[in-house]
């Protein structure tokens, strides 16, 4: 409740501790077209605070670059590891094999079939699906099910 208080209290005439009086966060900000000028920090902290933040201006807020000689060493090194590892990341992302898209429905439909010809043959008292073989209708099911199994094996 004192959180809401706080974000509806408006700020219109406020001085700062450096005497400088501070913007209304309910009023647009003036001079800058969202879709024209690059944002910077402060401005995108306006849009968090104000919870309009333009989605299109997330990305280019987070690509903005840092000039290396203003970092630390230790941002140097952090930033050297992101590139490494991002790079790492796509190059075994191209190496990467997938399967067709027919794939994953054959394996499905080779277990679902070998499942359905077993509780068939045990609810028809051993006769069906092909009488004639009797018990070798087991042999099939399990054959379904294993060659669905096989296939899932290799699925990428």
């Amino acid at each position: 409740m004192a959180d809401e208080e706080l974000h509806k209290t408006p700020t219109d005439g406020q001085v700062d501790e450096h005497g400088a009086a501070e913007k209304s966060n309910d009023e647009p900000m003036k001079g800058t077209d969202p879709d024209k000028e690059p944002m910077d920090l402060a401005q995108a902290a306006t849009y968090v605070e104000n919870d309009e933040i333009p989605v299109g201006r997330i990305q280019e807020i987070l690509n903005q670059t840092v000039d290396e000689k203003d970092m630390t060493p230790q941002m140097r090194r952090m930033m050297q590891r992101q590139r490494e590892n991002t790079k790492r990341v796509e190059e075994s992302i191209k190496g990467t094999k997938a399967n067709p898209g027919w794939f994953v429905p054959v394996f499905c439909a080779l277990m679902i079939i070998g499942l359905i010809w077993a509780v068939v043959f045990y609810l028809t008292n051993y006769t069906y699906p092909i009488p004639s073989i009797g018990s070798w209708n087991l042999l099939i099911a399990f054959g379904f099910m294993i060659a669905g199994f096989i296939m899932m094996v290799w699925w990428r």
